[in-house]
């Protein structure tokens, strides 16, 4: 198959030249993955590799699918000399991110029973759904200044975690920069909805380690086969749509028709006002997120060690973003990475890891969906052909649309067997189910054959916790 000159070279791997034969653009997918590959999300990767100071190629990922601007499962690096940077191109939702939580209870040993009841206390404390505000009490002890300017580490100060946790965080829970005086009144009138999850693919899973394939990796972080781990997937709740929403509006209305290849990348040059004050806004919403999960996952630990023991040994394995842009170093190049339903994994010994991480290498968790299993992986060194960028999930497989059209009640509850699922209406969901997601173990294999990834630990779900 060919679109746009978008030609197969080698294993799993798409790439697009231009007339002097450079990559412009690489899509690393298996050849079943691209037969139901949606051209439009080809075409909004092509039009991202035509703007300014864009750093060639512009990445696609296995799970790549029809996003807002640049496709979900798109990568784009900008130069930072005469670059820009695009809302449209980290996302709605800004620093959505999954964080794993190990413990040393046998998976075994839980009952579906206990486990309904560890759930019920959970949304008693953690609400769920769109549009709602945090309850906990100690939101009200809460700067939310800090909370923009300085995330985990502020919460750290604050009791909700400790500081052993800090280097189990992505640039250790806090992004530079960021500031509430950037933010839209619409978007403060926002920000009370911490440690809340939200609703979509937002989830709180219970789940088993299934297997564990590099045991050398596993021990290090402390996973253990046929234990009990916590999967949570949320990011910056109203602050991040609001962000996006705000920024692209001021975007679209600086560039001109002909700057633009489609509104959804809208950009601002980052040497002007606008941009650094997007920058600085963006770094804000990814504070928020990053205490969203951290405050969530400090409020499941507490109810597991009160209903089961500090036996358990709840423990923080490690927390990354999917919807963010940073400045980072590649080929000695200064660029502004945006990864726009993607995720980091930097290989062992890699420069920018320190402390504990720097020998297994930093790692990524790659959700299913919520039938299906979920990953923990390593980058490889061959990894630098993506800007060490990984799939951040399975990927849509349906739209939303289509999903609740197409799926019924009936094969939803067949594919949920033997999960907990404690919802009432589950017609709700069918958005959700796992035949709305392309086939995570396919989507994964699709790097790990090509050497770029290790797959360090296999999840299954026991039971999900979901907004509606």
């Amino acid at each position: 198959m060919e679109i746009s000159n978008l030609k197969y070279q080698q294993e799993n791997l798409y790439i697009k030249s231009d007339k002097s034969g450079n990559p412009i653009m690489k899509i690393f997918i298996s050849p079943k993955l691209f037969s139901k590959l949606e051209s439009t999300a080809i075409k909004q990767l092509e039009d991202a590799s035509k703007l300014p100071g864009v750093n060639h190629p512009v990445i696609g990922l296995p799970d790549i699918h029809e996003g807002f601007g640049l496709p979900i499962g798109g990568v784009m690096a900008v130069k930072k000399e005469g670059g820009i940077v695009s809302a449209g191109a980290v996302g709605m939702d800004i620093n959505c991110g999954v964080r794993l939580l190990k413990t040393d209870i046998p998976a075994d040993d839980i009952s579906a029973e206990f486990l309904k009841e560890l759930m019920n206390k959970i949304t008693a404390e953690i609400p769920l759904g769109t549009g709602k505000d945090g309850k906990h009490d100690i939101l009200r002890l809460l700067n939310i200044e800090k909370v923009f300017s300085d995330g985990v580490p502020y919460l750290v100060e604050m009791g909700a975690g400790n500081k052993e946790e800090l280097e189990r965080i992505e640039d250790r829970g806090q992004i530079k920069g960021g500031s509430i005086d950037v933010l839209s009144k619409k978007a403060k009138k926002r920000t009370g909805q911490l440690a809340t999850l939200g609703g979509g693919n937002h989830f709180i899973e219970f789940c088993r380690v299934k297997t564990c394939y590099n045991v050398n990796i596993t021990d290090k972080l402390d996973i253990k086969q046929d234990k009990l781990a916590v999967l949570i997937h949320t990011g910056s709740r109203g602050i991040g749509h609001q962000v996006c929403t705000d920024y692209s509006q001021e975007m679209v209305s600086k560039r001109s028709k002909k700057e633009l290849p489609n509104k959804g990348l809208a950009f601002s040059y980052l040497d002007s006002k606008e941009g650094e004050r997007y920058l600085s806004a963006m770094a804000a919403a990814s504070n928020y997120a990053f205490s969203n999960r951290q405050l969530i996952s400090w409020i499941i630990k507490n109810i597991i060690e009160e209903n089961i023991g500090k036996e358990s040994n709840a423990s923080l394995v490690y927390d990354i973003p999917h919807n963010i842009a940073k400045f980072e170093k590649h080929d000695q190049k200064e660029l502004l990475v945006h990864r726009k339903g993607a995720t980091r994994a930097l290989p062992p010994g890699h420069p920018s890891i320190n402390g504990e991480l720097k020998e297994t290498g930093q790692p990524a968790i790659i959700p299913g969906s919520m039938g299906t299993a979920s990953y923990v992986v390593i980058g490889t060194d061959k990894l630098a052909e993506s800007y060490y960028s990984v799939n951040h999930g399975a990927g849509r497989a349906l739209s939303r649309k289509k999903a609740k059209e197409w799926i019924n009640k009936k094969d939803f509850k067949e594919t949920m067997k033997g999960i907990e699922l404690p919802v009432k209406g589950i017609k709700k969901y069918l958005d959700e189910a796992p035949q709305a997601y392309k086939d995570i173990n396919e989507v994964v294999d699709t790097l790990s054959s090509r050497n770029m990834i290790m797959k360090a630990a296999k999840l299954v779900p026991l039971a999900v916790l979901k907004g509606d």
